[in-house]
């Protein structure tokens, strides 16, 4: 039960809500209860009465008692949907939040070893699972417990022993049943969790690389991994079901058998009364409270579920992220300035460095081109500077304060990254743009739109255009220059571009360089390429091989200079 104590902590949020869906779920219960319970009374006393030929019955205020327990039962048991799953809803969007801003930080993390559609299962449906603590738990449980006491107490005031017996018959029950479902369905609910995350991963691996799949002829070998997995996941829902089923026969069967005890209890009288009407009233309030034990019994049956759910959750949440930010980290105005002194990188595992010892000052203002070819050290050296990771060796400075020093938020937002692979959301244009800027008006990002070369996107439906899952309705050009506009609206004194033109044609390659340098005059820039276009428009060209800087200067000096640069740019 550890496991749960991270989760139980966030209701303390929403305290109120939670707690006057308890309140309410009693109220329901008791209503229920008294319904039941009066309603037999009332027509065993009618009966009696009219075969007795009493003729001043009264039957008014029992009348007007089971209409008053009717309508309480079914405007309970709204309110209390209402209410409870709100705050539930609340509470699981708080663990959504919680949980995707301790998974942010490790992405970068070389140790998290995980697929995506694993990483997606958990955000979704393993907090999804966590409802069942309050809805399930929590909530039947203290329902349960003060359910128990109040029928208890009201036969205990018409006769003690009926109330005793009732009392020790439902504790019985409520402390016998949850430890025996638990066990029943612990296995099985952690069986059918995790098989229902193998069938999500194994659809995702399915969707997203069909056209490899189909290329290569492994589709029917996938397909096949999915049946499989689908029907282990059937499998395992089908052994939750009969566990189910036989907690309904085992209700039923308590039922019966404490109603036998009661009615017997009951048969000589009902405290010191003759026999009567009230032998039905301990009848029918022995039914009616049985109703409080069969939410008790899923519980504990999904209470494995439950658990697993929390232990993959917390594999993450408690997981240290590789590179810490301080809690108080430097927030200084950023100028552009950046060091590395003598940086290197080694990938866990891997035999040699990616980056040697790179030593490279760039002054605030300045424009550096990192080139070289593919696997030289550009990208790894592109995540240091953005701290996705840290150096294994050398420092790196941001305006003098080494990067370990300054606050994350303070260091994302001195820095627009325009990378290789430019992930697009499942939605409009504008909520793939403002995600850069998210106070951006309309006009500025139909602006940077235009900028880009994108403006025929604005036609038609403008900036609420769909765009489809990973922007599929663009072509990668499209993809890269969205990219591109989403660095130009962030704004930030460092711009960090990684291949930019990739993809795109020579007219569109040259336009967007010409407006980087319009856009960038007076920030800090540095472009990773591989393409020889363009690198006499930046102030410094580093030449890189085998993870370090072999060639440093202008164009023209390292022309003149008549070295590696220079003889790759006689070879165009």
């Amino acid at each position: 039960m550890r496991e749960l104590l991270p989760y139980l902590r966030l209701y303390k949020r929403h305290w109120f809500g939670l707690s006057l869906g308890i309140v309410l779920a009693f109220a329901t219960l008791f209503a229920a209860i008294g319904l039941l319970t009066l309603s037999g009374w009332f027509i065993a006393a009618a009966a009696v009465a009219g075969i007795a030929g009493i003729a001043t019955f009264n039957y008014m205020l029992p009348a007007a008692g089971v209409r008053g327990f009717s309508i309480g039962r079914t405007f309970g048991r709204w309110a209390e949907r209402v209410v409870s799953h709100n705050a539930t809803f609340k509470l699981l969007a708080d663990l959504r939040v919680s949980f995707f801003r301790k998974l942010a930080p490790l992405v970068p993390d070389h140790r998290l070893n995980m697929r995506d559609g694993d990483l997606l299962n958990r955000m979704v449906a393993d907090v999804d699972a966590m409802d069942h603590v309050y809805l399930r738990l929590i909530s039947p449980m203290i329902v349960g417990v003060l359910g128990v006491l109040a029928v208890s107490l009201f036969l205990g005031w018409f006769d003690p022993t009926l109330g005793i017996a009732l009392g020790l018959s439902l504790l019985v029950l409520l402390v016998s049943l949850p430890i025996v479902f638990y066990r029943l369905g612990k296995d099985q609910g952690r069986d059918q969790l995790e098989q229902n995350a193998a069938t999500r991963v194994a659809l995702l691996d399915w969707l997203q690389g069909h056209a490899e799949l189909a290329l290569f002829g492994a589709r029917e070998r996938y397909r096949a991994r999915i049946d499989d997995s689908e029907q282990a996941m059937l499998n395992a829902q089908a052994n939750m079901a009969r566990i189910t089923g036989w907690a309904n026969a085992v209700l039923i069967a308590a039922t019966g058998l404490t109603l036998v005890l009661m009615i017997w209890l009951a048969a000589d009288g009902v405290g010191d009364r003759a026999p009567g009407p009230l032998i039905a009233m301990v009848a029918f309030t022995t039914m009616a409270s049985f109703e409080l034990m069969m939410p008790i019994t899923a519980a504990f049956q999904y209470l494995g579920k439950t658990l697993t759910a929390a232990k993959r959750l917390n594999a993450i949440t408690e997981r240290p992220p590789s590179v810490p930010f301080p809690l108080d980290g430097h927030k200084g105005p950023v100028t552009g300035s950046i060091g590395l002194n003598k940086v290197s990188y080694q990938y866990p595992g891997a035999a040699q460095e990616a980056v040697s010892r790179v030593s490279l000052d760039i002054t605030a203002g300045q424009t550096v081109a990192l080139l070289g070819r593919t696997g030289c050290g550009k990208s790894t050296l592109m995540s240091l500077l953005t701290r996705a990771w840290d150096p294994t060796q050398g420092q790196i400075t941001l305006d003098g304060v080494p990067l370990s020093e300054w606050d994350e938020s303070r260091l994302r937002d001195a820095m627009s990254v325009v990378t290789q692979r430019v992930d697009l959301f499942n939605g409009s244009l504008r909520d793939n743009l403002i995600l850069a800027r998210p106070n951006a008006s309309d006009s500025a990002l139909s602006h940077a739109l235009t900028q880009v070369g994108l403006a025929r996107l604005l036609e038609g439906q403008g900036l609420d255009t769909w765009l489809g899952d990973g922007g599929r309705q663009l072509s990668g050009g499209e993809r890269r220059r969205l990219g591109i506009a989403r660095g130009l609206l962030h704004s930030a004194p460092i711009m960090l571009l990684d291949e930019p033109t990739e993809g795109l044609d020579v007219q569109t390659e040259a336009e967007i360089l010409s407006l980087l340098k319009t856009h960038c005059q007076d920030k800090t820039v540095v472009i990773i390429t591989h393409r020889l276009v363009g690198l006499e428009q930046v102030d410094t060209v580093c030449l890189m091989d085998a993870g370090q800087i072999i060639e440093q200067g202008t164009h023209q000096s390292l022309i003149d200079a008549n070295g590696r640069y220079a003889q790759l740019m006689h070879r165009l």
